[in-house]
């Protein structure tokens, strides 16, 4: 019975997760009898109180493609240290050629990002930041250097216990 109660909790954790489709790509393989077509997608799932992950699907089939990046963003959730509804300080996150810059900004400010970001810092819970894609526009990797650039932050005590 345990089992089962363990099972039911946590897919109503689930349901509270905010799921965003990031983008979807459409891949042809050429064969003997013509194009084969499968679907690729980003997805981005969090709960807009510090916990996001990011999640890449393949399948034959768009609607496939996308359940299974919300498993796999379900599996890779992560803990993000936030400041109020902002980040705590400017932070610089690279994947690949996607090169991200974010810095925290003042109560009321909105979010003043492009491309991949939004979706990862909406789903984290951020309200207040600014951010700026520099190099590579694919989305996947900007995404991942977004994630790379959370992943750094560090609250007020954590970098005060290192320091001492």
């Amino acid at each position: 019975m345990a089992f089962n109660r363990d099972k039911r909790a946590q897919a109503e954790q689930q349901d509270e997760l905010d799921e965003h489709t990031v983008f979807i790509n459409r891949c042809a393989k050429t064969v003997k009898g013509g194009r084969r077509m499968s679907f690729s997608a980003v997805i981005v799932v969090g709960d807009k109180e510090g916990k996001v992950g990011v999640g890449f699907g393949k399948a034959n089939e768009v609607s496939d493609a996308i359940r299974k990046g919300g498993e796999a963003a379900r599996k890779d959730m992560r803990k993000i240290t936030l400041h109020g509804k902002t980040i705590p300080h400017d932070v610089e996150g690279v994947c690949d050629g996607g090169r991200v810059i974010l810095k925290p900004a003042p109560d009321g400010t909105g979010l003043i990002v492009g491309g991949g970001m939004r979706p990862v810092l909406e789903a984290v819970g951020i309200r207040d930041a600014v951010g700026k894609s520099l190099g590579s526009k694919n989305r996947l990797n900007v995404v991942k250097a977004t994630m790379n650039a959370l992943m750094k932050l560090r609250s007020a005590e954590e970098i005060a216990a290192v320091r001492a």
